[in-house]
């Protein structure tokens, strides 16, 4: 198991704001799907989280092929910030429920829970951004 990345105290600031997000997945073909969402940060484990349903694009485009990788984008104004690294689709019940935990801390309500509730979990391998 591999250290999870540290980012500057910066970095982590500029993570724990409220602001419009991106997440980035490969479809089948190979071309870029490119979907607005709410994620939140964990960095004592590197995992950025995102909650979908396994019917979403983006969950069918990581569960399609092995090595999948995602990228979440935070923007605000001329700051930003790429989290990017290999990612997983579960539907395990500790992990969707530590996802709305998360979810539930950083944007102050639960998030919407239709059938096939899943947690996108990326390990962040590289950040980039201007923060």
């Amino acid at each position: 198991m591999t250290q999870p990345l540290l980012l500057s105290s910066a970095a982590e600031d500029f993570l724990a704001e409220n602001h419009l997000c991106t997440l980035t997945t490969l479809r089948p073909d190979g071309s870029p799907h490119v979907a607005p969402v709410r994620f939140t940060w964990d960095g004592e484990s590197g995992l950025a989280r995102v909650m979908t349903t396994v019917t979403r694009r983006k969950a069918r485009n990581l569960l399609a092929g092995s090595g999948a990788r995602a990228a979440v984008c935070q923007v605000a104004g001329g700051r930003w910030i790429t989290l990017e690294g290999p990612a997983a689709v579960s539907t395990d019940p500790a992990r969707v429920v530590e996802g709305i935990r998360r979810y539930a801390k950083r944007y102050w309500s639960q998030p919407p829970q239709p059938p096939g509730l899943a947690v996108i979990e990326i390990s962040v391998e590289r950040a980039m951004g201007l923060y």
